[in-house]
């Protein structure tokens, strides 16, 4: 009796609670750069899909943070005023990425005074443009011309930034910012770059890379994601997916409710040396030609992915590793769908790892109308399955002041800001298409229009708005 008493308690707590999973979604900044339907803004996210959204990225510069596109403070604003339709949701902004390196982290580590500057950066920069925290993305401390003795300076760097945090909360009784990392998923760059106890101590959640486990860069076809080893699988090759590294992680000192599994929105094609010889492990001359959208060989969305698959191709299911692989012609892709995405999320559950994470939210068929499995149907997928509900989501237009700051000024010297704002009615601005709009007979002031709300806003003292490049700058 006691027992039954106990299980319904339990029960009841989790119907309370909800789902305990995390859903972390990538967006990229230079998405917006993706020509005709593939053009990705913060306007195109649905607030109600993931739990954290991550910017990525911000740059460095003399051990400070920085913006890196000419926009970013404009996007940043559309990106943080999501959470008028979802107040749970979580925004942080990542700093470095692959294409930064590691030369600028490693002359950031290497002194206590260059931390200090960093961090002191990173508080006001997140409190000023309205982030609930920061993501590091250093690809990776002790390798790419990292040295050794970054392994451990990535900790401490990690430390220090969680206590400054910490502290600010007793300075200025915010929620604390949250501290997380994107982390090697191979396991050279896992044992050189990560102490893996200690840094889990301190990082709220712990970003696997769980993808580009292989590429068009090793001579021969692999799956991108793939969930376990291939059945002739040796050596590396054998630790190279997704359950090892996974596990790899847990077994070392991670908490399973910090480590978040890596979903790849993106697949790579190939070029086959020989049409005929098209299964796992075919001989490749080459990276496949670049999507339309995408612009890279090698690589496709899946909204590219999609595309391809309504031309007469001839789809295959890897069994071994739980992933799809296809192909026509001379061109190989494998890619994940909505089918491995469900299954590797239902993997994550019975694993108690803590959520999954997307490389990224703009690589998803955004629009429905590639894949014809409605709006992102892959991070959908993921949410469905881990059980996430969008109870404090709503698309209502009712005007409402932000909840969240998103502070004035730029961290490049350009960029819309604003010192505050306040609703305004319809009127004029009914109808307008989301973006910003100057204000007439007051050069300072703007208004954004955000999916049927309207704020006024107004540019740091001494600029002006500029509509040519929708931002406040010298006048």
């Amino acid at each position: 009796m006691a027992k039954l008493i106990l299980t319904g308690l339990a029960l009841l707590l989790n119907a309370q609670l909800g789902s305990a999973y995390q859903l972390i979604c990538y967006f990229t900044n230079w998405s917006q750069y993706q020509p005709g339907l593939g053009s990705f803004k913060p306007d195109n996210i649905d607030p109600c899909l993931c739990t954290h959204l991550i910017y990525a990225f911000a740059g460095m510069r003399n051990n400070e943070i920085t913006t890196i596109e000419w926009n970013d403070v404009t996007l940043y604003q559309s990106f943080n005023s999501l959470i008028n339709k979802n107040s749970q949701l979580k925004t942080l902004l990542a700093i470095g990425g692959w294409n930064f390196g590691t030369a600028p982290f490693t002359a950031m580590v290497s002194t206590a005074e260059n931390h200090k500057t960093l961090i002191s950066s990173v508080i006001k920069f997140l409190r000023q443009y309205g982030f609930d925290g920061l993501d590091l993305d250093w690809e990776y401390p002790g390798s790419r011309g990292s040295p050794s003795q970054d392994k451990h300076l990535f900790t401490v760097l990690v430390q220090e930034m969680r206590e400054a945090f910490e502290q600010e909360v007793i300075q200025t009784k915010k929620p604390r910012l949250l501290v997380t990392a994107a982390v090697a998923a191979g396991i050279s760059n896992i044992q050189s770059g990560y102490e893996i106890p200690q840094l889990s101590q301190y990082l709220d959640y712990i970003h696997v890379m769980t993808y580009d486990l292989h590429g068009t860069w090793e001579g021969y076809t692999r799956e991108n994601s793939l969930l376990y080893k291939y059945p002739t699988d040796t050596g590396n090759n054998a630790n190279l997916n997704v359950d090892f590294a996974m596990n790899y992680w847990k077994n070392n000192g991670a908490p399973a409710e910090k480590l978040i599994v890596g979903f790849p929105a993106y697949g790579h094609n190939y070029i086959l040396s020989n049409p005929s010889n098209n299964g796992i492990g075919a001989p490749t001359s080459g990276a496949g030609p670049a999507g339309p959208y995408t612009g890279q060989a090698g690589f496709l969305a899946y909204c590219e992915i999609c595309t391809f698959l309504k031309d007469g191709v001839t789809q295959a299911w890897d069994a071994p590793q739980y992933v799809p692989y296809t192909y026509k012609g001379n061109e190989w892709v494998g890619y994940d769908n909505v089918k491995s995405f469900h299954i590797k999320a239902g993997w994550l559950k019975q694993n108690n790892f803590g959520g999954a994470m997307v490389w990224a939210i703009d690589l998803d068929d955004f629009t429905g109308t590639f894949c014809n499995q409605g709006k992102f149907p892959l991070i959908n997928t993921l949410k469905d399955v881990l059980g996430l509900k969008s109870a404090s989501c709503t698309t209502s237009t009712q005007s409402s002041e932000p909840t969240r700051s998103t502070g004035s000024g730029s961290g490049s010297g350009s960029g819309s800001s604003s010192s505050g704002g306040s609703s305004v009615g319809s009127g004029y601005y009914a109808g307008k298409a989301n973006g910003l709009y100057p204000v007439a007979n007051n050069r300072s002031a703007f208004v954004n229009c955000s999916n049927g709300i309207t704020y006024e806003q107004y540019c740091q003292a001494g600029l002006v708005f500029d509509i040519s490049c929708q931002c406040c700058k010298l006048a």
